[in-house]
């Protein structure tokens, strides 16, 4: 579907026409309404997704599926640890002399990203770490470290898909909804964390904000799809695992888990 919608002129054209009309309204009210526990077990199946009985049951729509809370999740606690904020597909890219990094054929200015240009300089020469969510991953995050989190930033946006075939026709993620905030963190300085919505129904929940924070406890979840985090480190903070580094010279993406060691402070 994210092939149609991206490579073809006819895909392209519904997909302007859905963002034009605020058709995901009419998909929000659905997947929020009891009509939509129909496509409950399908998905469970299809995505091989366990539940207890009693989940199941208390599940009365698609939205209540998808903001499931789950309680098997280890946290490491190795300060010096840097730790995934989410289950999902990870990347990593160098931010240049502009402040900018690039990924496919767009060019982001961090500027433009967090809408505030002197933050935007603190992190030339960092890292962009950038976490994809797939829908079948647990779309709850977490923080990655001790600390202080500022202000919640909200930046309106369309909703355009996080899959690279988007990614690759569109910036995407200077165009979607988002959410960031800066976090003054024990083990790695200040760390930006921006949270960016999906296609058609792309719900950020952050409740908190301007308070202390501890590393492995709930920040915020998507509500109904897919999503992306992206993490900003000024230089000389983190290195990722060597064999993340490894993985990734291989392949554009690797698979990482919520709290799981993915790199080292410096």
């Amino acid at each position: 579907m994210v092939r149609f919608l991206y490579r073809t002129c006819v895909g392209r054209c519904l997909l302007k026409t859905v963002m034009k009309l605020h058709l995901d309204r009419i998909a929000v009210w659905f997947l929020r309404s009891s009509l939509s526990k129909v496509l409950i077990d399908r998905f469970l199946r299809r995505n091989n997704i366990s539940v207890t009985p009693e989940q199941r049951a208390s599940f009365r729509s698609y939205r209540d599926m998808f903001a499931r809370t789950r309680s098997d999740l280890p946290i490491d606690t190795t300060p010096e640890h840097l730790i995934s904020p989410c289950d999902g597909l990870l990347s990593a890219f160098p931010i240049d002399e502009s402040s900018s990094f690039a990924i496919k054929n767009s060019h982001y200015k961090l500027s433009d990203f967090l809408q505030d240009e002197d933050l935007a300089k603190n992190y030339i020469g960092g890292t962009c770490l950038i976490f994809r969510l797939c829908v079948s991953d647990y779309h709850h995050y977490c923080y990655i470290d001790n600390g202080y989190q500022g202000e919640n930033h909200f930046i309106p946006g369309i909703l355009h898909s996080v899959q690279p075939i988007a990614c690759e026709t569109y910036p995407v993620f200077v165009l979607n909804r988002r959410s960031w905030c800066l976090m003054d963190t024990d083990n790695f300085g200040p760390v930006v964390q921006c949270e960016i919505g999906a296609l058609v129904v792309g719900g950020i929940v952050n409740e908190k904000e301007n308070e202390q924070v501890c590393r492995g406890a709930e920040k915020g979840r998507f509500e109904l799809a897919g999503s992306t985090i992206i993490l900003l480190f000024e230089p000389g903070k983190i290195a990722l695992r060597p064999e993340l580094v490894e993985g990734l010279s291989q392949q554009e993406e690797v698979r990482v888990t919520y709290g799981g060691w993915i790199g080292n402070s410096l």
